[in-house]
């Protein structure tokens, strides 16, 4: 049974930093595409981040525009583990952040929530003004 479990929400400052866990059971792990969405009160989830295999030696990143330059994607297959480090936050960055899988994306495709089959159940983030 395929498991995966955010951890590191909270509440924060305009500015302050927070990193997001994912740790992921019962998958091979490095063979995954991961990512994350979020969705805000009264919104649709939206793609944030994706992490996929490159198919040579490296994972390949990719963002939406609204967080690129600011959030960082990164993952540990020793530990089955993706992370997100979200610096420099703002109010409209406050959302539920959910960890998806995925064995069909790559690039682009990745911000499509469909591709993805397996989801974490989220945490919240809340960033004050």
């Amino acid at each position: 049974q395929v498991q995966l479990v955010e951890s590191g929400g909270g509440l924060v400052q305009t500015g302050d930093s927070l990193r997001l866990s994912c740790a992921a059971s019962g998958l091979t792990f490095s063979s995954y595409t991961m990512g994350w969405f979020r969705q805000a009160p009264g919104k649709e989830r939206e793609f944030v981040a994706a992490i996929y295999w490159s198919g040579s030696v490296t994972y390949y990143t990719y963002y939406a525009d609204n967080v690129k330059g600011r959030f960082t994607i990164s993952r540990d297959n020793a530990k089955n583990t993706v992370y997100l480090q979200m610096n420099s936050l703002k109010p409209d960055d406050t959302a539920v952040y959910y960890c998806a899988a995925s064995r069909s994306c790559s690039g682009s495709g990745c911000n499509d929530q469909v591709r993805y089959a397996y989801w974490g159940q989220g945490t919240q983030v809340t960033v004050s003004s």
